[in-house]
């Protein structure tokens, strides 16, 4: 097999696989893994640039949990060896006091040998990494942290409809989160045929669920709809081309694009986005698709802002809640790297 991206790799047949094997330990509100829900401790660490990540900080901020859990953010590449925090001064993450996430692996598991991967939430005290399990990391902050959510903080995780999302997550992370990078880094024409059909046979089932329904699941919303969207923002800025996930952009899917749109300007989604962080990323460490790093110029995002009208669907998207407030100073997305500051302007 050969080795891509950090924590992945494509078998002698050419399917793309990702290791799956995470640190699983958990922030619980009991502290049974050791680790108890208590504000200032830990450090959520990602790059805008990854749509796991990406997921985390949108629920965080949902959530209004910024000042339970503190933010490192990194470049938007990384090496052979791990993401770096370039942006900080210094060339280190102002808390951690580190230069890689690296850092914090080793000191949880020396000489780790999987995917030194984004979101971590790393243990302020000890320095270690508490986990990297992505999917776990979203479902704790809803359930675990409950008592520093914000006042008006919506149920991203509703008992009722647990069974229904968990169901929706599994096909959108296998086929769709998951399937662009089936298709990406496939080495072989029968790998990706199969994983471009599995692809596009998922968003033919999305685009039909959501023609009649504001939301994935139920009329709010949940986890399921954080998942999709950190995928379909990326598409066209990436996906469509550098993946071969060309059958047709997302703005060529009338639901899904209008859909995207009525997330993208919800307050939490649009204002996590960095589509220039997007493009550096998978253009410049993505070699071996993109050889001479050249990060396109477009596409041209203005059309993010354009009216979606799936107000006509009905649904809240915070239910009796409400929307957080704006990003804080040190976590804004610059303004050039984001239609949204010329909406603002």
């Amino acid at each position: 097999m050969t080795e891509r991206e950090s924590g992945t790799y494509v078998t002698e047949e050419g399917s793309f696989q990702r290791d799956q094997r995470y640190l699983t330990s958990r922030i619980t509100a009991d502290g049974a893994d050791g680790y108890p829900v208590e504000p200032g401790r830990y450090r959520l660490v990602v790059s805008r640039a990854c749509p796991w990540a990406n997921r985390s900080i949108i629920v965080r901020r949902l959530l209004g949990l910024e000042n339970a859990i503190s933010m490192g953010i990194t470049g938007p590449t990384h090496d052979k060896n791990s993401w770096t925090f370039d942006l900080d001064p210094g060339g280190r993450d102002p808390v951690l006091g580190i230069e890689r996430l690296q850092e914090a692996y080793f000191a949880r598991v020396p000489g780790y040998e999987r995917g030194i991967t984004v979101p971590a939430v790393v243990d302020v005290p000890t320095g270690q990494v508490v986990t990297n399990d992505f999917p776990q990391i979203t479902l704790d902050f809803s359930t675990q942290w409950r008592a520093y959510h914000r006042p008006g903080a919506p149920d991203l995780y509703p008992d009722a409809l647990r069974d229904e999302i968990d169901q929706v997550n599994r096909r959108v992370y296998t086929e769709v989160n998951n399937g662009v990078y089936r298709c990406g880094f496939a080495g072989s024409q029968d790998a990706y045929d199969a994983a471009y059909q599995r692809l596009f046979t998922a968003l033919d089932w999305l685009s039909e669920r959501l023609a009649d329904r504001r939301f994935l699941v139920g009329d709010t919303i949940t986890e399921a709809d954080v998942r999709l969207f950190t995928t379909l923002a990326r598409f066209d800025a990436v996906y469509h081309g550098h993946f071969k996930c060309n059958r047709g952009k997302l703005t060529e899917m009338p639901v899904l694009w209008a859909y995207a749109r009525d997330l993208f300007t919800t307050p939490g989604f649009g204002d996590t986005t960095d589509f220039a962080h997007i493009k550096q990323h998978y253009y410049l460490v993505h070699r071996d698709i993109n050889p001479t790093g050249i990060v396109p110029a477009g596409p041209d995002l203005r059309n993010w802002l354009e009216p979606h009208g799936r107000e006509q669907l009905g649904g809240r998207p915070f239910g009796d809640g409400t929307p957080p407030g704006p990003p804080l100073p040190d976590e804004t997305v610059p303004p050039a790297h984001t239609p949204l500051a010329a909406e603002a302007t």
